[in-house]
């Protein structure tokens, strides 16, 4: 239970597709012109990302690693079609608002992505749970971006007016104000996450500043004569190698003079 728990604040908030892995973001600009578009992209995206992740867990040891990636394809296909037919049956107004982004819902890179970096290696339960906790971050990106951008740009949201039409700012509804209300959305995450919020650094001091600079550091007296003991020891034994190798030499002379030849002992007997 706890990693399951853990998936869907990961996806929810440590690593939302959208605010912090910046997946996805081609559906997620061009169908969050109102929030009904918006929560239709994300619901389609969720349901495709919970049984792909848990269809493709379950597969992975049948799934040869050579056909890997088109297998993960044809499964999320699959579902993508379904998905497809159940909005056109049910919700042909927000079928004709999402056009092509339905079907491009196959090659969205955080499904194909998920698939790689966690249902693959995962059990199925926590693989369910992962793909649930990235469709309800990816689904509450989109709601924030299309929620914003339809009360800034159209003053209304679902339906209800809320600002008159004279105060509406109608470039927040073409492609610009897409990319305003992100940076903004982004800067508020990155804002949340960050554990130095809200606390003010104390200035330092001229006299601080002076006293925090670093010097170099001599050696200790003790550490300077091990080091040069360690180096005339190294030091040593080279110099000692020839005075080794004549003591050799002359070892082998001396031997080579006792020990004489049966033949050359006779014929000095003999003179």
């Amino acid at each position: 239970m706890k990693v399951c728990l853990e998936r869907l604040r990961n996806g929810l908030i440590t690593e939302n597709p959208v605010f912090i892995m910046a997946l996805g973001l081609c559906p997620t600009f061009a169908v969050t012109t109102s929030a009904v578009n918006a929560i239709g992209m994300g619901l389609s995206s969720l349901v495709v990302l919970m049984f792909s992740n848990f269809l493709i867990s379950a597969l992975s040891g049948v799934i040869p690693g050579r056909v890997r990636l088109p297998a993960e394809i044809v499964v999320v296909a699959s579902l993508v079609t379904i998905v497809q037919l159940l909005i056109q049956g049910f919700a042909p107004s927000l079928y004709t608002s999402l056009g092509i982004y339905i079907p491009l819902i196959v090659v969205n890179c955080i499904i194909l992505g998920r698939a790689e970096a966690y249902a693959l290696g995962a059990k199925p339960i926590p693989a369910l749970f992962d793909g649930l906790g990235m469709g309800l971050g990816f689904t509450l990106a989109l709601l924030l971006l299309g929620s914003f951008r339809e009360i800034i740009g159209a003053g209304s949201i679902f339906g209800i007016k809320l600002i008159p039409d004279a105060y509406h700012i109608s470039i927040f509804v073409l492609p610009p104000g897409a990319f305003f209300v992100m940076a903004f959305l982004v800067a508020g995450m990155q804002y949340y996450q960050d554990d130095k919020r809200g606390k003010k650094s104390k200035p330092i001091s001229l006299e601080e500043a002076k006293t925090k600079v670093v010097k170099p550091v001599a050696k200790p007296a003790a550490a300077a004569n091990s080091a040069t003991a360690t180096a005339a020891a190294a030091v040593k034994p080279a110099a000692a190698q020839p005075q080794a190798a004549a003591a050799a030499q002359a070892t082998v002379a001396t031997a080579a003079v006792e020990t004489k030849n049966p033949a050359t002992e006779k014929k000095e007997e003999a003179k």
